[in-house]
């Protein structure tokens, strides 16, 4: 690494933070070509594709930069955060919630509860629950011998599912114990309860709270706008959806711009 190496990737971080991605991105590319792996670049150059949905290239950066000489504990939290996203994004949700509850058994940290407890709800969306009437049973094992230790019961995969989903609410429920003003938090109760368990009525009361504590979460504008739709208050679902347009947008947000934009256009012709 050259003795100028350093002092380009400060360039490419201050160039970032003033939102010119593309000169920082070739800065950025050029140090870590000579060698720079500190961890405070790597990650925000991490979080600078992940926003540019570039997944795959991001996770394998990752991966590579680990083991960054002088990486804090936080700091670690954040790699395995940004890389559980991409795990989840590239269609490996699983992954991404093994990633996290290893790291979890270490030390609970607010991150940690927000990220996790948001890839629960993702897991166990109503949407995804298979249809356990159409799921084969494995086979039964025969039988041990005689005299030697019996096998574990087999879990169904209906009680698999339900268990699964019984610890994610769980730990969600935890997570406000931990901090019950967390608004990330309080957006993923509301979510669970919406999503999960299908309880639009009962997920209202979270969503609230979360919006109350910061108004200009994405996703808590995105589902407190369905209730006023529903209630025939069409311009208060444009007018969260519209704040929610302007927000900064994360692999870890339910909807993402394009989405939010087709809505505000349908309710719009829809006046």
């Amino acid at each position: 690494m050259g003795f100028l190496t350093p002092i380009k990737a400060n360039k490419a971080y201050r160039l970032q933070q003033k939102g010119q991605k593309a000169e920082a991105r070739k800065l950025y590319e050029e140090a870590f070509a000579e060698g720079l792996n500190d961890p405070r670049y790597n990650l925000a150059y991490a979080l600078m594709i992940i926003r540019e949905g570039e997944y795959q290239k991001a996770k394998e950066f990752l991966v590579k930069h680990q083991k960054a000489p002088g990486m804090t504990p936080s700091q670690r939290v954040t790699l395995l955060v940004d890389y559980a996203a991409c795990c989840f994004r590239l269609g490996d949700v699983d992954k991404g919630i093994n990633t996290l509850e290893q790291q979890f058994q270490k030390g609970e940290t607010g991150l940690l509860y927000q990220t996790l407890g948001y890839l629960y709800v993702e897991k166990y969306d109503a949407a995804n629950r298979p249809d356990f009437d159409q799921v084969t049973e494995p086979a039964a094992e025969p039988e041990e011998a005689a005299g030697e230790e019996k096998a574990e019961e087999t879990v169904s995969p209906r009680e698999a599912w339900e268990a699964g989903q019984k610890k994610a609410e769980e730990f969600i429920r935890k997570s406000l114990e931990y901090d019950d003003e967390d608004p990330i938090c309080l957006d993923n109760m509301g979510q669970f309860a919406y999503r999960v368990l299908e309880d639009k009525a009962g997920a209202k009361e979270w969503f609230d709270k979360a919006y109350a504590l910061k108004d200009s979460q994405i996703d808590t504008l995105y589902f407190l706008s369905r209730y006023d739709e529903e209630a025939g208050d069409r311009e208060g679902a444009l007018e969260k959806l519209e704040k929610a347009a302007g927000g900064r947008f994360s692999p870890l947000n339910y909807c993402n711009r394009e989405t939010i934009l087709k809505e505000i256009e349908r309710l719009k012709g829809a006046n």
